[in-house]
């Protein structure tokens, strides 16, 4: 028989021994045991996030580069609530997260307190595995069971009534976390090498993990062999690129465009992504982009895509390395003069990144110029808006600034989407994060009036110019309010000066890029 010890230390030493390192908080009464087993188990950093919504989006950041999950640890319903937004963005990532919610003590719960929520309820909007906890003794084998429920690509709730943390039980040990192995799927290698020997025009699109380093190596072996165009998912939770990687086309976000580019292939081979659709329904306008007379194969998920590439490719008898001629060559852009455009500022960055950079891309409509111009600059990391709930770019960025401490994090941040979670500068701040936030202030929720242009839709005041207008933001004050040191720029030559400085220099750094 063991020692007394509290349930929260159970939970907190169980997720340790589960490889869990760090936790992206902002607790409450409920979760304060919790908080206290942060001190008394080593073993795991705990980061103060001033929003629910920046710790989510951390542990969606952290997941997607590293693999494994960050815990969460947040109060009570509201506190999910705050941060459900990013959750939906890690779900769509398909981003492991271990999400602690605290609750309520059980004897208190029935008198319907002020903050009583349906926590259950809300959490199966976003999680793939979750459970409320039945007692003390329980804490450390739920925890085992939600992380490795959450390494299947997933958010695993676990739900804590605040007794269950404080109450003192026996210490039976440390919870094995049980064996979720990765399912062996039978790929349909036949008929997809099939498709590509027959001569028909073909397209392989790649999704989840198929998009890192290992994944692409593969997807350039195929295309060595059997000629099939390379596309990437419209929104990549976590791409690799750059020079000596295949350069992949990226399915466009305006249905028209995808539309036309998806019509030239008489089949499609889908590894790791979904069959594309269109983000919003429009008048006139199918939701799927590709016609009924387009053959597809599903290759599989995006959490084994890298072993089902390599095996498409070895069943093609595809050469161990690619050709050379089919990766990006190291070519950078030069660099731009005059006044900022987000045209510009996209051949900037691309011009002026450094290797192994990571980029966390928010910009929305001013980054469109991005994508095409990187694919020659130095390999590096891209991580977009995967479930396209905003905010996601500051807060992801803290914590691909936390998994990598010794690589540079970019963020290229629209304004209207840094306003959903600026308290992310604040926690940048704090700990000293690598982080370079790129502010495109247009000053504008630009997407919108490009919605309503495409629906024919003409304002000139009102109510409509009212709802899309963002100005009086002052980003160099905001910044610096929140300890980032902050400027502002207007041309390309003002930009490159000052990005090369923060590149330059430790800590966090904004530039208010004003369009």
């Amino acid at each position: 028989m063991g020692n007394a010890v509290k349930g929260a230390d159970l939970l907190v030493r169980s997720a340790v021994a589960s490889g869990v390192e760090v936790c992206f908080s902002n607790p409450g009464t409920t979760e304060l045991p919790l908080v206290a087993a942060l001190d008394s188990v080593p073993g795991m950093r705990a980061y103060l996030g001033l929003f629910e919504g920046v710790c989510t989006g951390a542990a969606d950041g952290y997941g997607r580069m590293l693999g494994k999950p960050a815990m969460t640890l947040l109060h009570l319903g509201p506190g999910l609530a705050n941060g459900i937004s990013n959750l939906h963005n890690a779900r769509r990532a398909g981003t492991p997260v271990f999400n602690v919610i605290g609750e309520h003590v059980t004897w208190h719960r029935p008198a319907d307190p002020p903050l009583a929520m349906d926590i259950e309820s809300m959490a199966a909007a976003v999680s793939g595995w979750r459970r409320t906890s039945t007692s003390a003794e329980s804490l450390g084998r739920d925890a085992a069971e939600a992380v490795a429920a959450s390494l299947k690509g997933q958010i695993a709730t676990l739900i804590v009534p605040q007794d269950h943390q404080w109450s003192e039980c026996e210490d039976d040990g440390i919870s094995p976390m049980p064996e979720y192995p990765m399912q062996t799927r039978e790929f349909p290698l036949e008929d997809a090498v099939r498709v590509l020997r027959s001569g028909k025009k073909t397209a392989l699109i790649i999704g989840g993990r198929g998009l890192q380093r290992e994944g692409l190596v593969q997807a350039a072996r195929i295309r060595a062999v059997a000629g099939c165009d390379l596309l990437a998912e419209c929104f990549p939770a976590h791409m690799e690129r750059g020079a000596g990687l295949p350069d992949l086309q990226r399915i466009p976000y305006f249905p028209e465009m995808a539309i036309t580019m998806l019509a030239a292939y008489q089949c499609v081979i889908l590894a790791g992504a979904q069959k594309p659709v269109a983000f919003f329904g429009y008048k006139g306008m199918e939701s799927p982009l590709l016609r009924d007379d387009q053959r597809c194969i599903y290759l599989g998920d995006g959490r084994d895509m890298q072993k089902g590439l390599k095996d498409l490719a070895d069943a093609l008898g595809a050469p161990a390395s690619p050709d050379r001629s089919i990766l990006a060559r190291l070519k950078r852009p030069g660099l731009p003069e005059g006044p900022l455009s987000g045209a510009i500022i996209c051949t900037l960055l691309a011009a002026l990144q450094p290797e192994g950079a990571i980029i966390v891309d928010e910009s929305i409509t001013s980054g469109a110029h991005y994508y095409p111009q990187s694919g020659g600059a130095p390999q590096f990391s891209l991580l977009t808006l995967t479930g396209g709930s905003l905010g996601l770019g500051p807060s992801c960025a803290v914590g691909a600034a936390v998994a990598c401490p010794d690589r540079p994090v970019i963020n290229l941040e629209a304004d209207g989407s840094c306003m959903y979670t600026v308290q992310a500068l604040w926690t940048q701040a704090r700990e000293g994060l690598n982080v370079t936030t790129l502010i495109c202030a247009n000053r504008s929720y630009n997407i919108l009036k490009v919605e309503l242009a495409r629906a024919g839709v003409s304002y000139k005041g009102g109510n409509t110019a009212n709802l899309l207008d963002l100005s009086g933001i002052d980003w160099v004050s905001i910044g610096q309010g929140l300890g980032v040191p902050s400027t502002r720029v207007r041309t390309a030559q003002e930009l490159a000066v000052e990005l090369q400085k923060a590149l330059a220099e430790d800590g966090p750094h904004l530039i208010e890029m004003f369009l």
